[in-house]
């Protein structure tokens, strides 16, 4: 089982500010654990007065932690990777509780926190500028620059990876970090503050701030917020992308995903049967990275009684979790409802899934799949965020490749086959930012970088990686003379 300690009830976070918790004066709110359904702690939110205040004390020692040497911010992250790794029990447990996940969910979006973690600590080494002489006497430099106070707003279904994302590059680089969590999951943020606080980081350079939209849209206008970072769904990335650069304010936001698998006929059926079901079920379907299309080519009957089974051995609450809300499972039992209406064959039915005895007041849905769905349909084109496969039958791999690029969305997209040349022939004329082969989850490591096309991201560059940097720093270049020359050019 998943071991969740479900009878706490008495967390309590607050916002950080100037290494300092502070209630703010926002309403109080009780955190709802998807496990029980039942409170398992209570948010004190900001308002949009406080903002003010709140990002000055940022502000104050943004200067004096960008003049630190690189090595110097590097060594806090250090510091702070060895807290997470020796504190990763206690906050996986408390990832799960507040977002629904199963414990070895919780820890695998943290250890990929890490591994970005461990991006930016190398930085120390890898990011150290470049000069060189350019003509005779004269030489051109660059130098990496903090932009001062920066800022993140984060989703509710990765509660430490997706803030790990940004905050050890954003301080790495020499900013200070201004971090509004998401109202269902805000207690993660308490373990990460004070992970920072222990590993010796300044006060003020991390600055947790708890609350709604109101507190979102006062973060976006200050005027001393210089780039605004944002995951969660196209309709509200879009919205504060437009916001910030209104405002002459660099943004990147992540949204939504509708991702699409190729499966063709000589793919491994072991192979298929586990990437596909594992990358629909995981996290609930709660994920960006999700299979929620299955674009079946051909005669794959034998492969798809392979993901069936393989769903269907899943277990709520031991190897699968919960769904964060209960508005959020009564609109995915009702999206199954409409795709049957809609001509869809109920292969599997979630909605009839053993609910676990000890979280009987939780929500849960089990893996559902739907065949023969119609490529228009809502179960083809919306994304539901739940643990719900719709497999579309296509004649051939150009119908599927059509269907696939029609999407708005461009997260990602992911074939099953065992021919190279194919593969690669898919991968080329997929429209999306990541793409795998043989792999249902196709997250890049780092540093390779994270981020979709199309309306999965507004804004320019990767969220995670080297094509980060450019997001959260400017770069200065400087050309020197200092002798005179005999010879002259354009230059000297």
């Amino acid at each position: 089982m998943s071991n969740i300690d479900t009878t706490v009830n008495n967390l309590e976070v607050s916002n950080y500010v100037g290494a300092e918790w502070v209630n703010g004066s926002g309403k109080t709110a009780e955190v709802i654990s998807p496990y029980t359904g039942k409170a398992c702690g209570t948010v004190h939110y900001a308002s949009k007065n406080d903002i003010d205040g709140f990002i000055k004390k940022a502000k104050a020692n943004q200067v004096d932690w960008a003049h630190q040497s690189l090595k110097s911010r590097a060594q806090v992250l250090f510091n702070f990777r060895n807290i997470l790794l020796r504190d990763q029990d206690k906050i996986s447990e408390i990832i799960s509780l507040e977002n629904g996940k199963t414990i070895s969910e919780s820890r695998a979006g943290l250890m990929k926190g890490v591994e970005v973690l461990e991006y930016a600590l190398s930085l120390q080494n890898a990011d150290v500028g470049g000069k060189m002489e350019v003509s005779r006497g004269v030489f051109c430099e660059y130098q990496r620059e903090a932009l001062g106070v920066v800022a993140s707003i984060t989703p509710f279904n990765f509660p430490a990876m997706v803030p790990m994302w940004t905050i050890p590059i954003a301080i790495a680089v020499g900013n200070a970090y201004v971090w509004k969590p998401s109202e269902k999951t805000p207690l993660t943020s308490k373990y990460i503050a004070e992970a920072f606080t222990e590993a010796g980081l300044p006060a003020g350079i991390l600055t947790v701030i708890q609350g709604e939209s109101e507190v979102v849209e006062a973060i976006i206008d200050h005027e001393d917020v210089s780039a605004i970072a944002f995951v969660g769904s196209t309709k509200i990335a879009n919205i504060v992308y437009k916001r910030a650069t209104a405002l002459g304010k660099r943004a990147l936001c992540l949204g939504g995903a509708k991702n699409h698998i190729f499966l063709l006929p000589d793919a491994d059926l072991e192979v298929s049967g586990l990437g596909i079901s594992d990358s629909f079920t995981g996290c609930a379907g709660q994920r960006c990275m999700a299979a929620s299309v299955l674009l079946a080519v051909g005669d794959v009957d034998a492969h798809i009684k392979n993901i069936l089974n393989r769903a269907n051995s899943q277990v709520l609450g031991d190897t699968m979790g919960a769904i964060i809300t209960k508005e959020q499972l009564a609109f995915l039992n009702e999206a199954i409802t409409r795709a049957v209406k809609d001509g869809a064959t109920l292969l599997l039915d979630g909605r009839v899934a053993k609910k676990p005895s000890q979280y009987e007041g939780g929500y849960w849905l089990g893996p559902t799949i739907l065949d023969n769905v119609k490529p228009g349909s809502e179960a083809a084109t919306t994304e539901l965020f739940g643990p719900i496969l719709a497999i579309v039958r296509c004649k051939n791999i150009t119908e599927a490749v059509s269907i696939q690029n029609s999407s708005p969305y461009g997260n990602a997209a992911s074939v099953f086959t065992s021919s190279g040349p194919i593969a690669a022939n898919i991968a080329s004329l997929s429209n999306c930012g990541m793409f795998g082969v043989n792999i249902g989850v196709p997250v890049p490591r780092e540093p390779f970088s994270f981020g979709g096309t199309k309306s999965s991201k507004f804004g320019h560059g990767d969220i995670t990686g080297e094509h980060s940097l450019d997001f959260w720093s400017n770069v200065k270049k400087i050309t020197t003379k200092w002798e005179n020359q005999k010879d002259h050019n354009w230059m000297s």
